[in-house]
């Protein structure tokens, strides 16, 4: 279900990058990827477009935990790399460039 809800999620004209990402997050991931890594996410898309595949991206925090702020990290570093969000997050979707559309 996955991959097939991603494709349409990355289709779905009627609804906003960050709707569908949100969507995406939630729905096809156990446990769910936070909410605060949406606009990572976007980030990670926008530099795949550029081609900059090696984008060091900074990681959000996430709430509290223990008292403390909760920092995410990507192998004990605050930012990481575009490939590695897209791989992590399933972003394939969004890095289709040809959905067979006839022009």
């Amino acid at each position: 279900m996955g991959a097939m809800q991603a494709l349409d999620l990355a289709t779905n004209l009627d609804l906003s990058l960050e709707k569908a990402i949100s969507i995406h997050l939630s729905s096809n991931h156990y446990p769910p990827i936070p909410q605060v890594m949406v606009d990572v996410c976007i980030q990670a898309i926008d530099a795949y477009w550029a081609d900059d595949y090696k984008r060091e991206i900074p990681l959000p925090f996430d709430g509290e935990r223990d008292g403390k702020p909760f920092q995410i990290e990507w192998r004990g570093q605050t930012t990481a790399p575009a490939w590695a969000i897209v791989e992590h997050a399933h972003l394939d979707a969004w890095l289709v460039d040809d959905y067979g559309d006839d022009e």
